[in-house]
């Protein structure tokens, strides 16, 4: 009886490596809302590292993260770095291009809860009634990633984020 148990496990286990590895390798988040405010306006909001506490979903899981910057707050080579809770976790970001009123790009480094290189895009596109702003997210899927995908949604978890971003996002444009 056993016998068969084992090959029970180890069938299943193959079915579920297979599955895992038959993930895509490259992923990609994407989110966007019209925003009423100008290119100029929502471009600098997301440009400027020191205002990002204002709108950004994650600065509002842990009010008491420590965060830090380098160099210039805003603009290619600017850099911030945050350390909180599990939810939050570690990581830096480096605006590596930057156009005004159409996009920034942002080196994304997370250390934990999972080591990670991303990039992020921020692109600016006047649309009646405001700008279409579109929040992207690519990156390898390592095996770790392939394996959440089996369980839970990557793209449904930070899209969920990306949404609320860009809602605060409209908020701070208001006030700004």
């Amino acid at each position: 009886m056993w016998t068969y148990v084992l090959i029970a496990v180890l069938i299943a286990a193959a079915i579920v490596a297979f599955l895992i590895v038959r993930q895509p390798d490259t992923f990609r988040i994407e989110r966007s809302a019209v925003i009423d405010a100008p290119p100029a306006r929502l471009h600098a909001l997301v440009n400027d590292f020191n205002g990002w506490s204002r709108w950004s979903p994650w600065a509002r899981l842990d009010p008491a993260a420590r965060n830090g910057f380098e160099g210039s707050s805003n603009g290619p080579g600017a850099a911030f770095y945050w350390s909180g809770n599990s939810k939050v976790g570690e990581g830096r970001m480096t605006i590596t291009e930057s156009r005004p009123n159409e996009l920034v790009r942002i080196r994304l480094e997370f250390k934990r809860p999972m080591a990670a290189t991303n990039e992020a895009l921020f692109t600016f596109r006047p649309e009646a009634g405001g700008t279409r702003v579109t929040w992207s997210m690519t990156g390898v899927n390592t095996l770790t990633g392939k394996a959440i995908n089996l369980v839970t949604s990557f793209d449904r978890m930070v899209g969920k984020s990306f949404e609320d971003g860009l809602a605060n996002l409209a908020v701070e444009a208001k006030r700004a």
